[in-house]
């Protein structure tokens, strides 16, 4: 297999590409990312030239598109603007890479006909409520509430437009909150771990009672990976783990595995439209192509986590300055 891979120096991505390296040996995968600031090549170290190759470029690139797609034969495609507060500020990029990047990804998907799994959020179908026992399923209606979960699902729109109008071979995955190694320290969990090892107090949105529904990263990559050897074409699967946390949850749970008071954080301002909670139904995964996570404890997960970042300090402190002169700005 040459698999392509969008946006594999980033958080999710890097992970997947280390996954597949690890568990696909005969595979060959090429990276193209536009290394933003919320990708970085170190995430690839240790990729052996023979079986990995890194291109630097954007997926809005027409001709670079049209060629790294001709060459590969299966494409997964997670390259895309992610943040909701970058979204809030500044929805240009998300409209051009998420819409504009995912067109050109299609129109040479369908030009060379190949394989594309096309990766996306449960962000796109709102929010529930709290007190709800309902989940997101692949039959949810769409209610986004963020220009960048809008322009996801704008996305996920565009494959699903093209596999019914110009028949190409692909599958779509709306996967939950992911947490692990090489997140970037804007999102909740890195920055609260990154603000403890330094000293400061993390902080909490709000009254901190949105709830997520948070997986392990390597339970999404595997995830991925079976849906691109087994999932039927044309078909949405969603991806979770059961892991339900309110960010109050999470954050005083980060505090005790790192010997700090439970209550050693800060409230700061709300985001705007703040969605309540996100939780996920992944009964079809399971049950269609045999799925289950392998990190079924959250907390256990969450050390891991603490433990790649206290281990990792030179790859997430040249970012944390600058992150969090811009929260400050914001009152965050």
């Amino acid at each position: 297999m040459r698999l392509l891979v969008t946006g594999g120096a980033g958080f999710i991505g890097s992970n997947f590409v280390h996954y597949v390296y690890k568990h696909c040996p005969d595979w060959h995968i090429t990276v193209l990312d536009k290394l933003t600031y919320a990708g970085d090549e170190k995430n690839l170290a240790g990729l052996e030239p023979n079986r990995f190759q890194f291109i630097k470029d954007d997926i809005c690139d027409e001709a670079t598109v049209d060629k790294v797609v001709a060459d590969c034969d299966a494409i997964v495609h997670f390259a895309a603007e992610t943040h909701v507060d970058n979204s809030l500020h500044g929805p240009d990029r998300f409209i051009y890479t998420n819409v504009v990047g995912t067109y050109q990804i299609l129109e040479a998907v369908r030009k060379h006909d190949k394989r594309l799994h096309h990766v996306s959020t449960d962000e796109v179908y709102g929010d529930l409520e709290p007190d709800s026992t309902e989940k997101f399923s692949e039959t949810t209606p769409y209610n986004p509430s963020s220009p960048y979960s809008a322009t996801k699902a704008a996305s996920d729109m565009l494959v699903r437009a093209w596999v019914r109008s110009y028949k190409i071979k692909a599958t779509i995955s709306n996967c939950s909150n992911n947490y692990g190694p090489y997140q970037h320290v804007e999102k909740f969990i890195p920055r609260a771990i990154t603000n403890i090892l330094l000293g400061q107090k993390p902080k909490l949105y709000g009254k901190g009672l949105n709830i997520r529904d948070w997986i392990y990263t390597e339970d999404h990559s595997s995830a991925v990976l079976a849906i691109l050897e087994k999932g039927k074409l044309g078909e949405t699967y969603m991806v979770g783990a059961n892991g339900e946390k309110s960010n109050q949850e999470v954050l005083e749970m980060t505090l005790e595995l790192m010997g700090k008071p439970k209550d050693w954080y800060e409230f700061v301002s709300d985001r705007p439209g703040h969605d309540l909670r996100y939780a996920i139904d992944a009964r079809k995964i399971r049950a269609e192509l045999g799925w289950t996570p392998a990190y079924t404890d959250f907390k256990k997960g969450l050390a891991a986590t603490i433990e790649w970042y206290k281990n990792n300090r030179d790859w997430w402190q040249p970012q944390k300055a600058e992150t969090e002169a811009k929260y400050k700005e914001l009152g965050r």
